[in-house]
């Protein structure tokens, strides 16, 4: 028998890009604004979505799906900071997937009701690689980027710079302690995604975070007209 290549990957992604569009709808229905927030372990996706939340809870109500290989560390500080949150633990896999999201949206219809959610953070897998090929409904795929990994990061991991509709680059707080090349840094997102707005922020501090948010608010606003 003549040996045989069976790709698997193409099924899995198809399957994924027909419930992503059937998320995409029902959060049109919804009028709520999902956000995919990428970014490798410890680069700060979880303050950054608290310190948005704190700018933006007099004017939508946010929610967060969050997404860890293992425990619900973060889940219990989104919901202490009132949150509705829902904890998706992927006992291994390195991203989140359109069925788990969906899971996660009918568990927030179940508890507070999918329409009275005006924001959505998902917060992915830490991983700069395997998010990139799962669409997840998303109207907003963020990178987020921190100081200490090194300026060279978006020549390393091309494809999740080139994803995003948005960059932004945390812990600016700390940058003098760190040998980050801002041109370099800059030139190499020039080349990739020149047109994705880029946003220099301390998430604990708070530098810059009124601009992000300002911005945010301005995408909302504008997918709910």
């Amino acid at each position: 028998m003549a040996a045989r290549t069976i790709d698997i990957a193409q099924p899995v992604l198809s399957r994924n890009e027909r419930m992503a569009a059937e998320l995409r709808a029902r959060f049109r229905a919804s009028r709520t604004f999902v956000v995919n927030v990428l970014s490798s372990p410890g680069s700060g996706k979880t303050s950054m979505i608290l310190a948005t939340h704190e700018r933006l809870r007099e004017r939508f109500r946010c929610a967060v799906i969050e997404g860890d290989i293992a425990s619900d560390v973060d889940a219990l500080a989104v919901k202490a900071a009132g949150m509705p949150a829902i904890q998706i633990n992927t006992g291994g896999l390195c991203h989140l997937e359109a069925a788990m999201i969906g899971q996660a949206a009918d568990a927030f219809d179940e508890a507070v009701g999918l329409d009275a959610l005006d924001v959505v953070f998902i917060e992915n897998v830490g991983n700069l690689v395997c998010p990139v090929d799962f669409d997840l409904g998303e109207n907003l795929s963020v990178m987020l980027l921190s100081v200490p990994e090194g300026d060279d990061k978006p020549l390393k991991y091309p494809g999740i710079f080139q994803h995003a509709g948005a960059l932004l680059l945390n812990k600016m707080d700390v940058a003098p302690a760190f040998d980050f090349d801002m041109d370099c840094y800059g030139a190499a997102l020039d080349g990739l995604n020149p047109c994705a707005p880029r946003f220099c922020v301390s998430a604990t501090r708070g530098d810059g975070m009124d601009a992000w948010c300002a911005w945010l608010a301005g995408q909302v606003e504008a997918a709910r007209a």
